[in-house]
């Protein structure tokens, strides 16, 4: 009888798991440390745009502006240059990762990058002295080769703040704001291949800020093309009669993926409640593919469960008393 009563139990255990989902809390947790030196106090730049797109033909000459705002109390030293804008892979974190110093055959615009200096001429590296609450702006021109390759071109302006070190031996870089080129080949063919892999919904999203109790939904995006696009994820939340409980909004989620980079697209449905019947659908749009999973969830809580299990338990004691009861009733009779 023991062993009947215990295997009904964990069967009325697999039940409720079955069709529920209960989310133990996370004791491990990776904190994110920064080394970066704080800018000075009184010091606050931007920079206007916040990323070109250029069309770009061999052996042509264009010449671009841009703006740096010294929105601070403070006189600031800049250094302003071009730099590489790829993304590089970590075996260690299985991800990709922005880097400014691998050269490849996509960010060859940053060697064809020139800032006029404060004398006139064109350079690599300009210094300017920007005021207080004033704006700088920038020439610079991009000068193509006789050839270059199809499909696109990336690079990132870089203006570092420079201020002297305390003990007046030279300088320290404090702050870098950024502006993303977005070059565009007028010549051979602009190639869009967008893999979305490993699309799912899950609860318990890792990374930093973000709630291990709520629901998400992630993809990895691979441009196997010659020309960046946008990706973009939506996570649709209804309720059990169909009405939304939550969606991405339009002007969020949207990454832009260059060429030869897989970069993760996810939305997380924050304040996941505790307990309900929602139906998830997560759909990711990048280039000319889409990708859409489904998922039904029933939430309850732990101690919901723990008083579930212990109600089937009850419920099974009881029903195998009353057919134990009915078997000697039978047995009895038949005498």
């Amino acid at each position: 009888m023991r062993r009947s009563i215990i295997k009904m139990s964990l069967l009325g255990l697999a039940l409720v798991l079955s069709f529920g989902f209960c989310a133990l809390p996370n004791v491990s947790a990776e904190e994110e440390s920064s080394d970066e030196t704080p800018a000075p106090a009184g010091t606050s730049i931007s920079l206007t745009p916040a990323s070109k797109i250029l069309q770009l033909s061999s052996n042509s000459v264009y010449d671009e502006t841009f703006s740096v705002d010294n929105d601070g109390s403070s006189t600031i030293k800049v250094e302003i240059y071009a730099a590489p804008y790829s993304y590089v892979y970590s075996s260690e974190e299985d991800s990709y990762k922005l880097g400014f110093n691998n050269e490849n055959k996509f960010t060859q615009i940053s060697r064809w990058i020139s800032f006029k200096d404060s004398s006139g001429k064109y350079v690599d590296k300009a210094t300017f002295n920007i005021e207080p609450e004033s704006t700088l702006d920038v020439s610079f021109k991009v000068s193509t080769p006789e050839n270059i390759p199809s499909g696109g071109q990336y690079a990132v302006i870089f203006v570092h703040t420079l201020t002297p070190e305390a003990s007046g031996s030279g300088i320290k870089t404090e702050a870098s704001p950024g502006m993303v080129i977005y070059g565009r080949s007028t010549e051979g063919e602009a190639t869009i291949a967008a893999k979305i892999s490993d699309a799912k919904i899950e609860r318990g999203m890792s990374g930093s800020g973000s709630d291990q109790s709520n629901f998400y939904g992630s993809a990895k995006v691979k441009n196997d093309g010659n020309v960046d696009f946008n990706a973009s994820g939506v996570l649709i939340v209804k309720g059990l009669f169909g009405n939304v409980k939550y969606e991405t909004p339009g002007n969020e989620g949207i990454v832009s993926i260059i060429p030869e980079t897989e970069l993760l697209v996810a939305d997380e449905w924050e304040n996941t409640p505790s307990f309900g019947i929602y139906k998830i659908t997560w759909t990711v749009n990048a280039g000319d593919e889409s990708e859409t999973i489904e998922r039904m969830v029933f939430l309850i809580p732990p101690l919901a469960i723990i008083l579930i299990i212990i109600v089937l338990t009850f419920i099974t004691i009881w029903i195998i008393i009353l057919v134990r009861r009915r078997k000697e009733r039978r047995s009895r009779l038949a005498v």
